[in-house]
């Protein structure tokens, strides 16, 4: 059910119609100039018609169901974008130990002997880094 065009619009709703014009804008609907006109409407706007106003030539968005918290999808967020965070680290250090293990190998059959094994003081601290990562860094708030 919509709330009425007259009833007063909260902190929390202009938060949400201003991060309903931050998705029309990474949508392309919305310029830069055009998404800070409207951004400043939002903040100025004292119940629900005046929030319907700014969006009404986009697509309809229920003010009710956006997330109440849209810094999930910013950049940089632990919360939203941890578990890619930890497996591009992952991914980072399987790469570079592996070119460290490459230049091992070369290094040991082209000396024509036994080379000491130093791949493992790259691996060994950063691979500790990212299991103390994975195993405790990223939590999920346990508050919600």
């Amino acid at each position: 059910m919509a709330p009425k065009p007259e009833i007063r619009a909260s902190d929390g709703d202009r938060d949400k119609v201003a991060a309903a014009l931050r998705e029309h804008m990474a949508e392309g609907r919305l310029t830069s100039d055009e998404f800070n006109e409207r951004l400043e409407q939002v903040y100025a706007s004292r119940t629900y018609g005046d929030l319907e106003k700014v969006t009404s030539d986009l697509p309809h968005v229920d003010l009710n169901r956006l997330p109440s918290h849209v810094s999930e999808r910013r950049p940089g967020n632990r919360q939203g974008g941890g578990q890619a965070a930890l497996k591009a680290g992952w991914a980072a250090w399987a790469m570079a130990s592996g070119i460290n293990w490459v230049i091992w190998l070369i290094v040991g059959f082209t000396s024509g002997h036994l080379v000491y094994p130093w791949p493992l003081w790259v691996m060994g601290p950063w691979g500790v880094i990212l299991v103390m990562g994975t195993l405790f860094g990223v939590s999920h708030d346990r508050n919600r």
